[in-house]
C-alpha cells in the first residue's frame, strides 16, 4: 500500500514524501512513467530492478529514474519512507544537457547529500519559489555530477558579472518572472544552475539570500513608515506568511519585526 504528501509542487518539479507499507519479496511492476524522478529514501530499505539490474536502496543509496523505464520493485524488509523528486523535461534538461548519458542509475548518497535533502525538505515548508527551488537544483546538480557522464550545461563563469546585474534589475523592479529562481532565469535566457552558481561566485551569497535581502529592506521601509499589520506585510512582500517573514527579517538584521518598529519609532515631537 502507497500514500503520498505533497510537499511542493511548481510547475517545474514536484517534491513528495511516499510511504510504502508493503511486506514481500517477490518482484511487482510499476507503470512507466514520464517524468525523471530521484527517490532518496528517508527510512528503511527495498529493492530496484531495471535494465535487468538489481540495487538495494536504503538511506545510503538512491536511484534516478527516466521517462518510459519499465521497473519492478521488492520490499523484503518491510515498509519505507522516501522523498520523490519529479523533474519537468525542460528543467531537467538544463541541469543534464539536451541527451544526458547515465553511467548508472543508483547513486550513492553522502553526508552532503543527505544534509542537502533535508535542508530541501525544510526549504519545501517556506519558500518553494527560491529557497526550495535553489535547494533542489543543488541537490539535482550534485546527482548529476555523480551520475551523469556528459558536462553540465552553462557551469561556464564567463559573462556572470553581467548575468547577475540583469538578474539584480529583475528582482529589484518586481518583474513577474522575479517572482520564482526557474521563471527568472527562463527570462534571462540562462540555466537555473547557472544563474544560482553566478550569483554565489560574483556576491559570496546564494540567489534566495540575495533576494530576502531585497524583501527585507522592503519591510524596513514599510516598518519605519509605521505598517501596522505583519500578516499584510507579509503577503504584499511575498512570504509564505507573517512567521515565514518573521524569520527571514531576524536571520538577516538580528531582529524581529516587532523588535524593529521599537528601534524605528519616530521619537515624538516635542511641544515648543
Amino acid at each position: 500500500m502507497l500514500s503520498f504528501v505533497d510537499l511542493a509542487t511548481r510547475p517545474e518539479f514536484a517534491v513528495g514524501a511516499v510511504d510504502c507499507r508493503d511486506d514481500h519479496r517477490r518482484w511487482s511492476a510499476e507503470q512507466p512513467h514520464e517524468d525523471v524522478r530521484l527517490v532518496l529514501v528517508r527510512r528503511g530499505r527495498f529493492r530496484r530492478r531495471v535494465r535487468g539490474v538489481c540495487a538495494d536502496l536504503d538511506r545510503t543509496v538512491g536511484y534516478l529514474g527516466l521517462p518510459g523505464e519499465e521497473e519492478h520493485f521488492a520490499h523484503p524488509a518491510g515498509g519505507d519512507r522516501c522523498t520523490s523528486i519529479s523533474l519537468a523535461p525542460g528543467l531537467w534538461r538544463t541541469l543534464a544537457g539536451d541527451a544526458p548519458l547515465l553511467d548508472r542509475s543508483s547513486l550513492y548518497v553522502d553526508g552532503a547529500l543527505d544534509l542537502a535533502h533535508r535542508q530541501l525538505l525544510t526549504a519545501t515548508r517556506a519558500d518553494t519559489g527560491y529557497a526550495a527551488t535553489e535547494r533542489l537544483i543543488g541537490l539535482v546538480a550534485a546527482v548529476v555530477k555523480q551520475v551523469v557522464a556528459t558536462t553540465i550545461p552553462g557551469s561556464a563563469p564567463a559573462g556572470d558579472r553581467a548575468l547577475v546585474a540583469q538578474a539584480r534589475a529583475a528582482i529589484g523592479a518586481d518583474h513577474p518572472a522575479a517572482a520564482g529562481l526557474i521563471p527568472l532565469a527562463a527570462l534571462l535566457g540562462v540555466s537555473p544552475y547557472r544563474l544560482s552558481r553566478a550569483f554565489t561566485r560574483e556576491l559570496g551569497v546564494s540567489l534566495t539570500h540575495y533576494r530576502n535581502r531585497v524583501r527585507v529592506a522592503r519591510a524596513l521601509d514599510r516598518l519605519e513608515a509605521g505598517e501596522p499589520s505583519l500578516a499584510a506585510l507579509a503577503a504584499d512582500l511575498g512570504f509564505a506568511d507573517q512567521a515565514h517573514l518573521c524569520r527571514t527579517v531576524r536571520t538577516h538584521l538580528g531582529h524581529t519585526p516587532t523588535a524593529l518598529r521599537r528601534l524605528l519609532a519616530r521619537a515624538p515631537d516635542k511641544k515648543k
